[in-house]
């Protein structure tokens, strides 16, 4: 029951609709097949299938809202969940910020699915964890890692005549590779679309010579460096950033994109000239659905154009209220880059930080989005152009915002983990490690 047609779910979707007496209603229907195997201590531990359908239905009478969802599909249970979301209807409030559906739209596909990662089996799962976990033993090395990959669909129609539907896919791997003292620690991740780009027998070699080289770090001062973040280390940041081009919270004053005395900062200068960033839910690599979670097509958006803001996010009730144009939330975020790997970033360093990965990112100043978090998994001093010993990993207080004004250089974009977001590798100055952290 997982994957349905697009006829078989537009005709649940139009049962719905019919079988509603509200005002408006909304109904989405989607699911999925998802497999997965998990390894750690250079076995496989665990390997499994889930597959899910759901339905959720939205109706409202005036401005009041209910809503309800359900996994079964006969005509009983159809009739059942939109009563039940009825109900909850006439109980609520009304919704100040209430916005009707939205109208007949159209759609242009995007390409966001892959037969081969679709087709792929329990068999090619093992194969995968081998290929991760064979090298290492050969080398003392431990793995621990997983793959997790899927197919799925989503449909969406509303009483006002607009219906859409389309199917995906990904494939999400990841693998830390410690050595057998636990002193050293390498990370590789790859998210990919087609299952035929993931390569682990490749990836891992990554992972392993990291785990080996980071056995021995030696402590050094925290201070501002120069650093290389490689794409899943600056991606942590950027993507964290991007949480807050959101124009109501700007125009409330509570961003970083707030103008002092009222506004945001729409075709300001806020960051280098080199900084690009942009949303296409076509882009070849991390494509998305084309339509957002209220139905409005999507479109390539620049967000930020030689550093200047070119956009900010309106949901549809502040586009509203502020008299903009109403247009589809972003689905993915897409930095551009130069043409430059890490490897010839570092190449071109006459000294500093090498960091493989950020994590436990967490916000200290939202005005300013001053992030701390830790490296992770292999960081390297760099000195001319060589990668010369592992270093001890650090805490780090920065922002993103002033990350984007220190870039000395930007290699090239590739696809991150989590699928929608594409990032280049990037040189910048003035990096701010706090203290020492006793992590590997």
């Amino acid at each position: 029951m997982s994957i349905l047609s697009e006829a078989q779910a537009k005709a649940i979707l139009d049962k719905v609709i019919a079988l509603s007496t509200a005002d408006e209603t909304i109904a989405q229907l989607g699911g999925g097949i998802s497999g997965n195997v998990r390894f750690a201590r250079n076995d496989i531990s665990t390997s499994g299938i889930v597959d899910e359908t759901s339905l959720g239905v939205q109706v409202s009478f005036g401005k009041r809202i209910g809503t309800a969802t359900i996994n079964q599909f006969d005509d009983d249970s159809l009739a059942r969940v939109v009563r039940r979301a009825e109900d909850l209807a006439k109980l609520a409030p009304e919704n100040p910020e209430f916005m009707p559906a939205v109208g007949p739209q159209t759609y242009r596909a995007s390409d966001t699915f892959s037969e081969a990662t679709a087709a792929l089996t329990a068999e090619a799962r093992a194969k995968i964890a081998e290929d991760s976990i064979l090298p290492c033993r050969e080398r003392n090395l431990i793995a621990a890692g997983f793959l997790e990959d899927g197919q799925s669909f989503f449909a969406h129609a509303n009483s006002n005549g607009n219906f859409g539907y389309q199917r995906s896919t990904v494939a999400d791997y990841t693998c830390t590779v410690r050595t057998e003292d636990g002193r050293g620690s390498g990370w590789v991740a790859s998210n990919v679309q087609d299952v035929a780009d993931l390569d682990a027998s490749r990836d891992i070699q990554i992972a392993m010579r990291k785990a080996a080289a980071s056995a021995d770090a030696q402590a050094l001062e925290p201070g501002k460096y120069t650093v290389i973040l490689e794409p899943a280390a600056a991606s942590g940041l950027i993507s964290f950033m991007m949480n807050f081009f959101d124009a109501r919270s700007a125009d409330e004053g509570r961003s970083f994109l707030s103008k002092q005395g009222g506004g945001n900062k729409i075709g300001e200068q806020i960051m280098d000239p080199r900084v690009n960033i942009y949303t296409d839910p076509w882009d070849s690599q991390v494509p998305v659905l084309p339509w957002d979670a209220e139905g409005l097509p999507r479109d390539r958006v620049k967000i930020i154009d030689g550093g200047k803001v070119a956009n900010l996010d309106y949901s549809r009730y502040w586009a509203a209220k502020q008299g903009k144009p109403e247009t589809a939330s972003w689905g993915n975020t897409i930095m551009e880059g130069g043409t430059k790997s890490t490897a010839e970033l570092i190449a071109g360093t006459e000294r500093g930080i090498l960091v493989t990965r950020t994590w436990y990112i967490r916000m200290v100043d939202p005005q300013t989005v001053l992030l701390t978090g830790l490296t992770r998994d292999g960081t390297f001093y760099i000195e001319n152009g060589q990668l010369m010993y592992p270093i001890k990993n650090f805490r780090f207080n920065e922002s993103p915002v002033i990350m984007l004004n220190n870039i000395e250089e930007l290699g090239r974009s590739v696809r991150v983990e989590g699928g929608s977001i594409k990032v280049p590798p990037m040189k910048v100055r003035d990096f701010t490690f706090t203290s020492l952290s006793d992590a590997v």
